[in-house]
């Protein structure tokens, strides 16, 4: 244990009001080295892996409980789109940092950012008619373009600090920023938690939520600001290059043998888990970029659903299901 909690409560008026998650960090950081010294497991002494561990658990869940929403609304796309605005939120923080001295975390602009653009997005695709993937790309181009603006302006300060967003680092979760997505993880879960039957609904009948009496204007919107800040807190280790392939590839693999929604939620959220698992320990130790192979691993335990999948047909049995043919009871009683 080290005296890192007295030192950030002293550091900005942010960490006072994240204290309580500073606590909560301190206790993780706990059962970890205990877990260390349980198994001998080297990466399990260092603070920093405990904060890495803790974020990418988060993100296995988070991803995979928005993703399922996102891939069977067509949608898979939407997290490229943010994750590149989120990407201009950095380039913003770090620019005031850089030129104002303002001491902003860039993840605090990256979470302003990410939700305003979600929020053009579906106000584009209303006001112009426009299908959503005509919104992303404008959506996805602007944010971009911001974001290497402001980085060419004041490169010399910028260009080496933003490898890390772009690419993720599990050295450079800080507590602040573990503080942050617990922040984030907490209100994301709450809303689905809230919101699921309407959310499911609007999923996979927006017509009759319509008549039903349901906003489904608002929850897309609710949708695609959720998926912005998953987005956001999935950057820290995944980079914004490969953020958006946790919101899809694990539903995809659960979708190779799920028959209802909730099976293909539940599942995507322990394939992702292992893949975050494994891949945190195999870069570690192949002292690799986290992100790409947590995807790679992703990846393959989606290839071997689909193997067995089909393996499973060849033998005679065709119940197993394809992702569109993933339906739910639920849609019937979810506006109730």
């Amino acid at each position: 244990m080290t005296g890192s909690f007295d030192v950030l409560l002293q550091s900005s008026p942010l960490d006072t009001v994240l204290a309580p998650l500073y606590w909560l960090l301190e206790i993780w950081s706990g059962a970890m080295y205990w877990l260390y010294e349980l198994t001998g497991i080297e990466f399990l002494q260092y603070a920093f892996m405990h904060r890495a561990i803790l974020v990418g658990l988060c993100v296995g869940v988070m991803a995979p409980l928005i993703g399922t929403f996102l891939v069977h609304r067509q949608l898979a796309l939407i997290g490229d789109a943010l994750a590149h605005t989120a990407f201009a939120g950095v380039a913003v923080g770090l620019f005031l940092n850089a030129v104002l001295n303002l001491g902003v975390s860039p993840y605090l602009t990256a979470i302003v950012v990410a939700m305003v653009a979600a929020l053009l997005i579906e106000l584009i695709s209303e006001a112009t008619d426009a299908y959503n993937d005509v919104s992303m790309a404008i959506v996805l181009s602007t944010g971009f373009a911001l974001g290497t603006v402001l980085i060419s302006i004041n490169a010399g300060g910028l260009a080496v600090g933003v490898n890390q967003y772009l690419f993720g680092n599990l050295s450079t979760v800080s507590a602040e920023n573990a503080a942050l997505l617990l922040v984030l993880f907490g209100v994301i879960v709450a809303t689905v938690a809230l919101t699921r039957n309407q959310l499911l609904y609007v999923t996979f009948d927006e017509t009759a939520a319509a008549v039903s009496g349901l906003s489904v204007s608002w929850y897309n919107r609710v949708m695609v600001m959720l998926t912005a800040l998953v987005v956001v807190g999935a950057m820290q280790i995944m980079g914004v290059i490969l953020v958006a392939a946790m919101l899809v590839v694990p539903v995809a693999g659960a979708a190779q043998f799920s028959r209802s929604f909730t099976q293909s939620l539940l599942a995507s959220v322990v394939l992702a888990e292992l893949a975050v698992l494994i891949g945190i320990a195999v870069s570690y130790y192949g002292e690799a970029t986290a992100g790409g192979v947590i995807v790679l691993v992703a990846v393959a335990i989606y290839v071997v659903n689909v193997a067995i999948g089909k393996l499973q047909s060849a033998a005679g049995d065709t119940t197993t299901p394809e992702l569109e043919s993933i339906t739910t009871e639920e849609t019937q009683t979810s506006s109730d």
